[in-house]
């Protein structure tokens, strides 16, 4: 047979190969992330094998060592047993590490992890066993790629290799370089945990939602990774798809917190219950409508007297945000010159340190001593004189979960 098969013109070979690698995105995604390392999903075993068998065919990842050394990440976050944090190994090192692990047999942070025995014996449970993986996908997961080779060049000729490099590429550069990479080191942040984690766009897409990484380290085990209006999650659009054909079903995603309709005078065992299961959504609300709010009040009051000052206290949000432990010596240094200046800046600052004190104690079944804590909270928030404080106590009280 004469070679190639087929004779496509030029944006068919580049529309092909943009479908190949999607596929190996939604993958990932949403088979070895959302479905295996948090089993936020559940998925038919048609497609779960399918999924297994594509990445085979496409990267050579293992399934196992995958899972375990993302699972290790989320427990070991920005530590120096984190397998992969620019905070530890600098941006620069993960753009070395682009190789596929078929080729190369592993990403070296990803290899030396997975050689450790205790890793895999904590982080791999409840990864696939069968026949197959221990038979093929595990010990031979080169071969793979090398089929996928074959098939380009049987398919499209010389312009099979290029489209076969994008293809095996796509992920190591996207997933090492992109999101835990940049992931964990620019974008924007739509909630204070305590790792870096930063969504890089608003709209994930090119990497299947995985963009989103700070809406996903807030809440490692739901299914969908958007939380603002603005975002887009495709890989949360495909589970939905599967799920008509009862292809998939979602296991859990992030609580949402609603007001009630009827005012409270006090918080009860609701309010605290709704603040110590959504506490990273109540700090980021905090973050957002009082901390930003009393900055930019505060900053306006002396704009046209102390223009130098003005600039400061503007940006003072971006370091009463973030922990105070998470700050170097400089940061910290300016952040108490910036509170010792204002006091209405260090009344907000105080409340919200009180505010995560009361959601990260230790709790009795009850919740009796949460509930005077916060009752107390909201007492002296109300008495403030600070408007924006006293606007979130009262929300605050009136808080709802509803799944």
């Amino acid at each position: 047979m004469d070679l190639p098969l087929f004779e496509l013109p030029w944006w068919a070979y580049l529309l092909i190969t943009m479908v190949v690698t999607h596929l190996t995105i939604i993958s990932v995604t949403l088979y070895l992330h959302r479905h295996q390392a948090h089993r936020a999903i559940e998925l038919h075993p048609l497609a779960s094998h399918f999924f297994r068998f594509w990445l085979w065919l496409t990267t050579g990842m293992v399934t196992w060592e995958w899972v375990a050394i993302h699972r290790k990440h989320h427990a070991k976050v920005e530590t120096e047993d984190d397998p992969h944090s620019p905070q530890i190994h600098g941006l620069k090192y993960f753009f070395k590490l682009l190789l596929p692990p078929a080729l190369t047999g592993g990403v070296k942070l990803y290899r030396d992890a997975t050689n450790e025995p205790n890793d895999l014996d904590q982080y791999r449970h409840g990864t696939p066993n069968d026949w197959i993986e221990r038979n093929l996908y595990t010990p031979l997961s080169f071969i793979g790629v090398f089929i996928l080779l074959a098939i380009n060049l049987a398919l499209f000729g010389l312009i099979g290799i290029a489209m076969w490099l994008v293809e095996i590429f796509w992920i190591p550069f996207w997933a090492a370089g992109v999101i835990n990479g940049v992931g964990h080191h620019s974008g924007y942040r739509n909630y204070e945990t305590p790792d870096a984690s930063r969504n890089i766009v608003p709209w994930g897409i090119i990497v299947g939602g995985e963009e989103l990484h700070n809406n996903h380290h807030a809440y490692a085990s739901s299914a969908k990774f958007s939380a603002r209006p603005y975002e887009f999650d495709i890989g949360w659009l495909y589970i939905r798809l599967l799920a008509l054909f009862g292809l998939a079903k979602v296991k859990k995603i992030a609580p949402k917190i609603q007001t009630t309709p009827q005012v409270k005078d006090i918080c009860d065992l609701d309010t605290v219950k709704t603040l110590l299961n959504n506490r990273i959504q109540v700090m980021s609300n905090f973050t957002r409508e009082v901390l930003q709010t009393v900055c930019r009040e505060e900053s306006y009051k002396i704009k046209s007297a102390q223009p130098q000052e003005f600039k400061l206290l503007k940006k003072a949000h971006l370091l009463m945000r973030k922990e105070f432990s998470s700050l170097d010596d400089s940061a910290r240094n300016k952040l108490q010159s910036i509170l010792n200046q204002n006091h209405n800046l260090q009344l907000v600052y105080q409340m919200k340190t009180k505010l995560q004190e009361i959601c990260s104690a230790r709790h009795d079944k009850s919740h009796q001593s949460s509930l005077g804590a916060l009752q107390e909270w909201c007492k002296h928030a109300e008495e403030s004189g600070i408007a924006a404080l006293e606007e979130f106590s009262l929300r605050l009280k009136r808080y709802s979960v509803i799944q």
